[in-house]
């Protein structure tokens, strides 16, 4: 019994081995893609910042839109971003949690989702939630472009008015270690509060602001979801980061649990041969 138990503890030390290196690689990797996407996170909230100034601005003016339309709420549509795949500590849960409680007290009876990432799409679909639309290929480097597609998808929807309001949860970038989850109205746009430090500013349209304003609403939109893209991406990678490494700490603890346990089981198998050896020459006397 001894020795098929130092033989199945020795299989175990080899598997939790071969799991840290996984894991360890895991981190390598998240830490590499972290940097580059919370470099590209902060250039693009500085750019998300300046340009909600400026709509807010012209928002201000009075402006006539059909983004900026409001009428009776019959359905509410969420754009909750997600990652395609799991490892990465409780990033998905949190933002999914958070979207789900939003929707309870915004949402009435009728939701519906925008799905941007496979997490999110199969966790609103086992609960019956209807999906609008899925961005299931958004990938590791979301690109203005694929932000650009999912904006123009959901602007149709409220301009045919499948949807009445339109919120968007994604999950803030602070640190590798600290990320918030948030929800912010997509559409209609809002009126800026006669507070907001954007109204301070002076700005001259040319060549008129409506010209400008049919031009610069959707690329706010578009600006908006992009900016939450790479939010919820620098986020993720640096969730997976420290999930991996807490995976490599915990197999470390695990490995040094087996290997005294290895050493303890190797004690007693030796204390019982030489015991049996004891029994056999004292048989022989």
């Amino acid at each position: 019994m001894a020795g098929g138990g130092l033989k199945e503890v020795d299989r175990r030390i080899k598997s939790v081995k071969n799991t840290q290196q996984i894991t360890r690689a895991m981190k390598m990797v998240a830490a590499a893609k972290l940097r580059k996407a919370e470099f590209r996170a902060k250039q693009a909230r500085a750019y998300a910042n300046e340009i909600r100034a400026i709509t807010r601005r012209a928002v201000s003016k009075g402006t006539g839109h059909p983004l900026l339309e409001k009428r009776d709420v019959n359905r509410v549509g969420f754009v909750v971003i997600t990652s395609a795949r799991g490892l990465a500590g409780p990033y998905n849960a949190n933002i999914l949690r958070h979207a789900s409680n939003y929707m309870r007290e915004v949402g009435g009876k009728n939701p519906a989702v925008f799905a941007v990432g496979r997490k999110g799409r199969d966790y609103f679909l086992h609960r019956n939630v209807p999906i609008l639309r899925e961005f299931l290929g958004v990938g590791d480097d979301p690109t203005f472009h694929q932000a650009r597609a999912i904006a123009r998808e959901i602007m149709q929807h409220y301009l045919d008015h499948d949807v009445d309001e339109v919120f968007l949860s994604y999950t803030k970038f602070i640190n590798p270690l600290t990320h918030q989850a948030e929800t912010i109205r997509l559409l209609p746009v809002e009126e800026p509060p006669e507070d907001d430090p954007s109204l301070q500013r002076s700005y001259v349209f040319e060549p008129d602001t409506q010209t400008v304003f049919n031009d610069l609403l959707p690329r706010y939109i578009e600006v908006l979801i992009y900016s939450a893209l790479l939010e919820s991406k620098a986020s993720e990678q640096g969730a997976r980061m420290t999930a991996m490494d807490s995976a490599s700490k915990n197999a470390d603890e695990l490995i040094r649990k087996m290997i005294l346990m290895r050493n303890r089981l190797r004690q007693a198998a030796i204390t019982k041969e030489i015991a049996e050896l004891v029994s056999g020459a004292e048989a022989l006397e």
